[in-house]
């Protein structure tokens, strides 16, 4: 089952996180931007369009009936739907993002499979994620029980899913790092590198092959 019941009752906190972190904020969106391509796109889990709204994702796809209005109102056009099975077309995207989402899906490899369906020949899958094994990750599973959202992710590490989309037919593989200190003591934004390994928001993208 998807997990939704947090992000319905929480869903101001969830905006506020940006509000109070936006340097941090700022930093995963230059990450994002610096691999998503143009043309059209769907972001997967949209939440409440924080990440879409500022990088002209037009679609959003997400469970949550709170989030997609959240999303709605900040231009986004509102997909209900899981990662598992979107209700789009098959080769309807050039571009299938995923910020803070792969965490918390029921099953990876079918969430995989249905980005890889809906992109177009040629298009990309972009996925941006604490990574399981950055300090911040660490932290996130160490206070896992106290925070609403995380209480039942699935933490990925990089190595777990450069398995999983080369699994799901993925290749091409390219990434970007960011929030090398802690994201809540910031005092300008971080910059983005290429790879993984120092900061805790890594970005992978992917192309089919």
């Amino acid at each position: 089952m998807p997990i939704i019941d947090p992000f319905e009752r929480h869903t101001d906190r969830y905006d506020q996180w940006f509000e109070a972190n936006d340097l941090a904020f700022e930093s995963e969106l230059a990450a994002v931007r610096s691999l998503l391509p143009d043309g059209e796109a769907v972001e997967i889990g949209v939440g409440s369009g924080q990440f879409a709204a500022p990088l002209d994702v037009e679609l959003g796809v997400d469970p949550s009936p709170a989030m997609l209005a959240r999303a709605r109102d900040r231009g986004v056009v509102p997909v209900r739907g899981v990662a598992e099975a979107m209700p789009l077309r098959s080769e309807s995207v050039d571009a299938a993002l995923m910020v803070t989402t792969i965490c918390f899906v029921d099953d990876l490899d079918a969430a995989l499979a249905e980005a890889r369906r809906v992109l177009r020949p040629g298009g990309r899958l972009v996925i941006g994620f604490v990574d399981r094994d950055s300090p911040l990750g660490e932290t996130y599973q160490e206070t896992q029980d106290s925070n609403p959202f995380y209480r039942d992710a699935t933490f990925r590490g990089v190595a777990e899913l450069r398995e999983a989309l080369a699994d799901a037919g993925f290749g091409e593989l390219s990434a970007v790092q960011t929030l090398f200190a802690d994201p809540t003591a910031l005092e300008d934004p971080e910059p983005v590198e290429s790879g993984w390994g120092n900061g805790s928001f890594v970005v992978l993208a992917a192309t089919p092959d």
